[in-house]
């Protein structure tokens, strides 16, 4: 699906990128899901990985790892930007005891993919968890995502877990709901009115 889009104030049109929930096998399992979904949609996507380093798990992400509150985390955070338009800020956060010391802690991106990083760690894939939050942008997000004061952004946070049930990645996309259109499918399966 194209990008919906009016012209702002200046005659420019604003950016709006399209984001699947869930997320398409293909997409989820491509080289970067947000460079995919925003070339998909005739968009000019860019990233810039901002920080990767250990950090302490906030609650959410804490709870989703099944560490304590506060415990130290990998962090990896990126920013994604269409025609150099910021649109989100993704931090996948991963277990500093099964995960320090990996590729996952180094510097720059991972290549092929970060889940094919996860898998030759011996974990596969299992079932995973999205819940999305509508909240006011934090400053850092605001600053960012050059928004204004106020903004509003969603936030999606992922949690993936293996085989075994351990956990092995949570992803929390800050999305600037302002750039943002989701379409949510329902699962395969469950066709029921």
């Amino acid at each position: 699906m194209t990008a919906i889009s009016k012209e702002s104030a200046d005659g420019a049109a604003p950016v709006l990128v399209w984001r699947d929930l869930p997320t398409a096998p293909a997409v989820r399992g491509s080289k970067s899901l947000f460079m995919t979904e925003a070339a998909g949609q005739g968009l000019s996507p860019g990233r810039e990985m901002l920080y990767v380093g250990p950090e302490p798990a906030g609650e959410r992400v804490a709870e989703a790892l099944r560490v304590p509150s506060g415990a130290e985390v990998v962090a990896r955070r990126k920013v994604m930007t269409v025609r150099e338009v910021p649109v989100r800020v993704a931090t996948s956060y991963f277990r500093a005891d099964l995960f320090g010391g990996t590729r996952l802690a180094e510097q720059g991106f991972v290549t092929p993919t970060l889940q094919s990083a996860i898998a030759e760690l011996g974990h596969v894939f299992g079932r995973a968890e999205e819940v999305l939050q509508a909240r006011p942008a934090s400053p850092y997000e605001v600053s960012v995502l050059r928004l204004e004061p106020g903004e509003w952004v969603v936030c999606i946070t992922r949690a993936s877990y293996s085989e075994d049930d351990v956990p092995v990645h949570v992803l929390e996309t800050v999305c600037a709901a302002s750039r943002h259109m989701f379409r949510v499918r329902q699962a395969a399966g469950h066709d029921t009115f």
